[in-house]
């Protein structure tokens, strides 16, 4: 994209972007054009300016509170997190979320705007790396447009050149740069400067484009009076596509080859043991397993490596040589477990204590060596 159309990313489609001209309008509705809103910034505290922009500030709050809730719902089940979001049950954690989020787009849009991308953003520090000299970008047509100087309508622009030196261009910018002082890091590529040109070029009776969305071989090529060409297939561009291909292809194997379980086993430190009245030992573990898949999953565990070994899980009523636990889709399950041995089927301490992880639909079997612990 940055190759092809230079910073149209940053110009229309950036978060920031977005969110800033929303937040804007949200101005316009209140307070009214540019202009009222210098004039209103300008006053003194009255009633009637803190009535406005309390209200601004309001619907900003309101904004950004529904896009911190809209991110949070990502994180569980829709409805049920929205009910408990608003009847005060959420946990803590989601309402910190809430107020990061909401918080950040509130000061962000609201007040920081386009210094986000001036000073904050690292997007705007390498992007013109990928440029060339057929990158799109707005541009100043100087060849053009000079010697400036300001102009009546009717005048005579033989001996000058188009620019009326109106400085719309700089006022249009969110950024405040001056475009005919060259390309730099602080423009977002968003061509307000050029619908303002255009605007002042149609009164004075001039051509269109003074300031241009185009490459700059278009533009040398205008000044020398040749035809111009958009050429969006080079080795620049080829490149990227091909680091793309590859990066996708690599994205796209590790999610098609990924495992869908996950687990491990602690073993308890303390006591690294206990033994029972009727002589067998026994050892504490804690397992965890992720089921990577929506799906809810069915498993049994069980041992292998020392004879007579017997499985309880701390909360389920049954015990025995396997055991099957039940998974929800999408979760971690902890589980709190007891491996109990006959102290005559122990040969050495610590013994290799095997833990079999079988799925009962697919009949996947996954592994997890461990320890056994004797006197």
């Amino acid at each position: 994209m940055s190759a092809l159309a230079g910073r149209v990313w940053c110009g229309f489609l950036c978060w920031q972007t977005v969110f800033t001209d929303l937040f804007v309008q949200v101005e316009r509705w209140v307070i009214g054009d540019r202009n009222a809103r210098i004039a209103l910034d300008r006053q003194p505290w009255t009633g009637s300016k803190i009535a406005k922009m309390g209200l601004v500030n309001l619907i900003w709050l309101l904004i950004s509170l529904a896009t911190g809730i809209s991110f949070t719902l990502f994180f569980g089940n829709a409805p049920t997190v929205l009910e408990n979001i608003f009847t005060g049950q959420a946990s803590i954690p989601t309402y910190a979320f809430i107020a990061i989020i909401g918080g950040g787009c509130f000061l962000l849009a609201g007040y920081a705007r386009e210094q986000v991308c001036i000073y904050m953003c690292p997007y705007a520090r390498f992007q013109s790396a990928m440029f060339d000299e057929h990158s799109l970008i707005i541009s100043y047509e100087t060849w053009r447009g000079e010697p400036r100087g300001p102009a009546k309508r009717g005048d005579d622009f033989s001996n000058r050149g188009d620019c009326v030196d109106c400085r719309m261009c700089v006022v249009s910018c969110p950024t405040g740069i001056d475009i005919r002082d060259g390309t730099q890091l602080a423009c977002i590529g968003c061509g307000l400067c050029i619908d303002a040109c255009n605007a002042i070029m149609d009164k004075f009776g001039r051509p269109r484009g003074l300031i241009s969305y185009d490459s700059q071989a278009n533009l040398d090529a205008k000044a020398r009076g040749e035809k111009t060409r958009v050429r969006p297939v080079r080795l620049r561009t080829i490149l990227y596509v091909l680091l793309l291909l590859f990066v996708g292809g690599v994205i796209a194997f590790g999610l098609s080859t990924r495992s869908t379980t996950e687990w491990n086993i602690l073993h308890e430190r303390s006591p690294m043991f206990v033994q029972m009245s009727d002589g067998t030992v026994r050892n504490g573990y804690t397992m965890r397993v992720i089921n990577k898949i929506r799906e809810d999953r069915h498993f049994t565990l069980s041992t292998r490596g020392i004879d007579g070994a017997v499985i309880e899980v701390i909360g389920d009523t049954g015990t025995g040589p396997s055991l099957t636990l039940d998974l929800p889709g999408d979760h971690v399950g902890t589980f709190r477990l007891y491996v109990s041995v006959p102290q005559g089927n122990i040969k050495e301490s610590p013994s290799p204590l095997e833990f079999v992880l079988t799925d009962n639909a697919s009949g996947q079997a996954i592994t997890y060596i461990s320890q056994f612990y004797a006197p």
